[in-house]
Formats: C-alpha cells, structure tokens, sequence
C-alpha cells in the first residue's frame, strides 16, 4: 500500500504538534513542513520533538531564501535533533515570491537550484575545503564542522512542477514533491528503486460531499489566481477559471477567498473531496503512480474551527486505512 504522509495544521504551535503526534499515531509515514506562514526548519524541529517514528521533511523549504550552507546546517542539526528521521525538502517558489519578498535573484532557477543541492551535499560530507564555483558558489577553507553526523547520509527531495525541475529532482535528489494540486494522472514517471516520489494532495472529508467541495474549494482557488500555473490548468481544461481568478485577485479579491469561482468538476480533479468512504477509494488513485502521498486538511480562507474540524476527519480516515 502507498505510504501516508501528513502535513498537519494548527492555529498555534502547541495545537500543530498535537496534531502531527495524532497523525503519527493514525500512520502517517512522514508528517511534513510547509514554508508559507512559518518557518519551515523551525516547525520541523519542533515536530522531531513531538514525534518518534514518523519521519519529518520540511516539505518544502525555501531553496534560495537562505545560502545552502545555512540550509544544510539546519538540515544537519535537524537530523540530530530527530535521531536521523529527517528528510530536506527543498522547493524553488515563484519569482515574486523570492524577489519581492526574500530579496534574493530568481534568474536560471533550474541552475540555481542544481548548484544549492550540491554546496549542500558538500556541507554535509564534511570535507575541507569546499569549492563550488556556478549560479550558486561557495569557497570555505580551513572550516569543519566539529560534530559527528548522524547518519552517513541524509536525504534531499525537490518539489517541481516543469519538466525542467521535475527531471532534476530526478538526477540529483532522492525523492520528488508534487505541488498539493497534482491529480494522479500528472504524476511524472520517476518511481525506481531507491527514489521516493511523494504526490500530495489536499483532502477534505466530510459526511456531507457538499460540505467537503466547500471547504476545498478556497485552495484551488488560490493556487488559480496564480499566473505561474496557469499553462497547467489550461491544459486541464480550466482555464477559464484561472482567468477569472487572476481578474478577481487583480480587483482586489482575497487569494484565499475564491473558492466561489471553482467548480465542482474542477475540485474532484484536483483534490481528494468528499464522504470518508469515496476519499478512501481516491487514495488508491495514487496507487501505483507515486510511493507516497501527502495529505493535508484544507484551511484557506476558512475559520479556524472549519480547519480543526476537517483535519480532525482527515486523521480518522488514516487510522481507517491504515
């Protein structure tokens, strides 16, 4: 059966790693996070605290935000701090996001993100010196990190969603990210032994079908009124919603409150919506396609007790199935 991945939720720390500690104890494989509204390294460490099976991945962090060394100083300490259960998850962004928010160069991130996983690698291998010279460098002598690793090797996976990014995470990363709105039949061909693919997917469960489309609606509408996918839902055959949901942001709407301009058709295609029963058989849609799938409760746009209500469904179906 295809792993059960976790990226909980909480409206606080405190609730969020009561919520990744249930998750674990329901079954989840890896409990995974985010980097949008905290850091992704600080949560991470904070969920190794909670837990002691699960494995933990940043799922993703921010590649370009931080230089790779810092990245792979976090990764290091993290994989101590979780007795060798952690997996770096690293992600690219968009170009607004890393220019206008980080301040950091977005230019060639295919390079740029090539360059970040081998100063980390080189980090993490210890030696002296380290010499990288491309889009990203690094020129350290006479440094060593004076603390033993925790493990030989630690692995590093790459979220993409072009053919570009996703064929690196295919030559020089242990595993693959798929972005939340990646339907089963968008999963690249990568599986092979020793390489985790990781689909993901938001899921929303609730006795009533409608209940759950609403509560799932907000994410897919945000993720539409992003113009760096729009190829991808046009493709899909909604791209008339992707209009209309960069139109409603441009005039002032909410990113997180469009969820009235999606349909249902497209909610079913992108997430896995509806009675615990049918959210049950769309998990085996992954089957085959990918080695796990992230799950997460949806929380754009809804009130925190909605979020805490769906999450809650969400770790009853995983204790179900698993």
């Amino acid at each position: 059966m295809i792993r059960l991945d976790v990226q909980p939720w909480g409206e606080t720390m405190a609730e969020l790693l009561v919520a990744a500690k249930d998750a674990e104890d329901a079954g989840a494989g890896v409990v995974w996070a985010p980097e949008l509204h905290r850091s992704a390294f600080v949560t991470a460490a904070a969920l190794a605290t909670a837990t002691s099976t699960a494995g933990v991945a940043t799922g993703i962090a921010l590649a370009f935000a931080r230089s790779p060394m810092l990245t792979a100083l976090a990764a290091a300490d993290l994989d101590e701090l979780s007795s060798g259960r952690f997996r770096l998850g690293l992600g690219t962004g968009v170009a607004r996001l890393n220019e206008d928010w980080h301040g950091v160069p977005f230019e060639r991130p295919v390079p740029r993100l090539r360059d970040t996983v081998a100063i980390v690698r080189a980090v993490l291998a210890g030696g002296d010196p380290i010499l990288h010279k491309g889009v990203r460098s690094i020129r350290v002598r006479g440094w060593r990190r004076p603390y033993p690793p925790t493990r030989p090797y630690l692995p590093i996976y790459l979220a993409g969603v072009g053919p570009a990014m996703i064929a690196l995470a295919g030559e020089v990363a242990d595993g693959w990210i798929a972005h939340e709105l990646c339907p089963p039949g968008e999963i690249p061909p990568l599986r092979r032994p020793g390489f985790d693919v990781v689909a993901a997917a938001c899921c929303s469960v609730d006795p009533d079908p409608a209940v759950a489309r609403r509560r799932a609606a907000n994410v897919v509408g945000f993720y539409a009124s992003v113009k760096s996918y729009a190829g991808g839902f046009a493709r899909a055959g909604f791209g008339a919603v992707a209009d209309a949901a960069v139109a409603a942001l441009r005039a002032g709407r909410a990113a997180d409150d469009l969820g009235d301009l999606v349909p249902d058709e497209m909610i079913d295609h992108y997430t896995i919506a509806g009675t615990p029963a049918r959210c049950a058989a769309r998990l085996s849609d992954f089957s085959g396609k990918a080695d796990a799938l992230k799950l997460s409760p949806p929380s754009y746009g809804l009130p925190a007790e909605e979020t805490r209500a769906a999450q809650k469904s969400l770790l009853e179906l995983l204790g179900d199935v698993t």
